[in-house]
C-alpha cells in the first residue's frame, strides 16, 4: 500500500514528480504508470540520430566553421534542451492543456506574424526568430499547438460539427489563417503536415462527408495551385520525378541522395565510411540524415529506423483509442494527432529522399539536425506520456476505490 500511495503523489511532490519519478518501478504489482516501451523507443531513437547528426555533419563542420564537433555540441545543447522540456512537460496536468488550447494558440499566431517581420532570414526563407544562442522556427510549434488546439476545439463543439457546417468551417479558417502565415515564410511543407493533421482530427471526430470530401478537393486544388504559381517549387516537382535530366542542377539533391542508397546495399560502408555526406550530398544531416543512414547502416539499418518510428507513431494512435474507450476525447485526440504527425512527417522526410515524393525539407523526427523541431517533438511525445500516467493512475484508483 505504501508503495502504491508513493506513485499516486507522483507529479505532485517537488521534484519528485518529475522525469526521475515517471521512470522509477515503484508502481502497483502488475500496473506500470507509464509505456515504458514507448519511453525507450524516443529515447533511443534520440540517441541514435546524435550519432548520426555527429557522423553526416562533420564534413560540413570542418567546411564552415573549422571544428568537426561544431554540429555535435549544438546538438548536444538540443539534447540537455529536451530534457528541461520533458520536465516542464510532465509537470503539468492535461487539463491544462486542454482548457489553455485556445490561449496556446493565439499565443504562436502572434509568433507567426512577429517572424515575418523580425525573423531571421536563412536561404530566402524568413522562417527563425533568434534570441542568442538559440533560434527557434515557430512553424514547428505550430505543428504541435494546432494539434492541441483542434483537440480542444472537437471536444468542445463536437455537437456542432457533427450537426451543422458552421462547426466545420471554424477550425478550417484558424487552420487558413495558420497556413497563410507560415505560407508567407515560406513553408509549404509545415503546411501540407498541418492540413493532413487538420483532415484526419475531423474525420475521427465524425465529420460530415461531404464536408469532409470538400475540405479534400479545396485542399489538393490549393496545393496545385500554389505549386503552378511559385516556379522553384515547380522545378523540385519536375526534378523529382526524373532528376537525372539535370543531376547537376535541379536534380542535384536527388541524385546525390540515391548514389547513397546505392552504395549502402543490404549492410552499409560502415558507421562513418560515408562518402555522399564529403560535400557531395546537401544537408546531409538534417533533411537527407536518411540517405546518410542508407550509406553507412545499409537496408537493414534502414529498416530498423523506419521500424523504431512507426513503432512510436502506433503506440500513439493506440493510446488514442485507450483514451477514446475510457471516455477521454481530448487525450484521444492528442494522442492520434501526434501520432498522425511523426507518421506522416516521416513518410514525407523518407519519401523525398528516396524519390518518391518532392523534396519538402521536413526533418526526420528525432533522428535530424535541428533544434526547433528536436525540441517540439519533444514536448508532443511527453505530453503523450503524461497523458498515458493519468489514464493508467486512474485505472489505479479505481481499484484501490473496490478494493478499500
Amino acid at each position: 500500500m505504501a508503495s502504491n500511495e508513493q506513485q499516486l503523489s507522483l507529479f505532485k511532490q517537488g521534484i519528485n514528480w518529475a522525469l526521475p519519478s515517471l521512470l522509477s518501478d515503484d508502481s502497483a504489482p502488475g500496473m506500470q504508470l507509464y509505456d515504458r516501451s514507448f519511453l525507450v523507443a524516443i529515447v533511443g531513437l534520440m540517441c541514435f540520430g546524435f550519432v548520426m547528426v555527429m557522423s553526416a555533419s562533420m564534413p560540413e563542420a570542418t567546411k564552415l566553421t573549422g571544428d568537426p564537433f561544431h554540429f555535435m555540441y549544438r546538438h548536444i545543447f538540443y539534447l540537455i534542451g529536451c530534457i528541461a522540456i520533458a520536465f516542464v512537460v510532465l509537470k503539468f496536468d492535461v487539463s491544462y492543456w486542454e482548457k489553455n488550447s485556445g490561449m496556446l494558440m493565439l499565443g504562436v499566431l502572434v509568433l507567426l506574424i512577429a517572424v515575418l517581420f523580425i525573423g531571421t532570414s536563412v536561404n530566402g526563407a524568413k522562417r527563425w526568430l533568434s534570441v542568442d544562442p538559440i533560434r527557434i522556427q515557430v512553424a514547428e510549434m505550430a505543428k504541435f499547438i494546432f494539434i492541441v488546439y483542434m483537440a480542444g476545439y472537437l471536444v468542445r463543439r463536437h455537437g456542432e460539427l457533427r450537426e451543422n457546417r458552421k462547426g466545420f468551417i471554424k477550425p478550417i479558417c484558424v487552420y487558413g489563417l495558420f497556413a497563410l502565415l507560415i505560407l508567407l515564410q515560406p513553408d509549404l511543407g509545415t503546411v501540407v503536415v498541418l492540413f493532413v493533421c487538420t483532415v484526419s482530427l475531423l474525420f475521427l471526430a465524425g465529420a460530415r462527408i461531404i464536408d469532409f470530401m470538400a475540405l479534400i478537393l479545396l485542399g489538393v486544388v490549393t496545393f496545385v495551385l500554389l505549386v503552378l504559381f511559385e516556379p522553384y517549387r515547380m522545378r523540385r516537382v519536375t526534378s523529382f520525378m526524373d532528376p537525372w535530366e539535370d543531376p547537376f542542377g535541379s536534380g542535384y539533391q536527388l541524385t546525390q541522395s540515391l548514389m547513397a542508397y546505392g552504395r549502402g546495399d543490404w549492410f552499409g560502408q560502415g558507421l562513418g565510411n560515408s562518402i555522399q555526406k564529403l560535400a557531395y550530398l546537401p544537408e546531409a544531416h538534417t533533411d537527407f540524415i536518411f540517405a546518410v543512414i542508407g550509406e553507412e547502416l545499409g537496408f537493414v539499418g534502414i529498416i530498423m529506423v523506419l521500424l523504431a518510428l512507426f513503432f512510436v507513431a502506433i503506440r500513439a494512435i493506440r493510446l488514442g483509442n485507450l483514451c477514446l474507450k475510457m471516455q477521454r476525447p481530448f487525450e484521444s485526440y492528442v494522442a492520434y494527432g501526434v501520432g498522425i504527425w511523426v507518421c506522416f512527417q516521416t513518410v514525407v522526410n523518407v519519401g523525398a529522399s528516396i524519390g518518391m515524393l518532392p523534396t519538402k525539407g521536413l526533418t526526420l523526427p528525432f533522428i535530424s539536425y535541428g533544434g526547433s523541431s528536436l525540441w517540439v517533438m519533444t514536448a508532443a511525445v511527453m505530453l503523450l506520456v503524461r497523458i498515458d500516467y493519468e489514464r493508467r493512475l486512474s485505472l489505479v484508483q479505481a481499484v484501490q476505490g473496490r478494493t478499500s
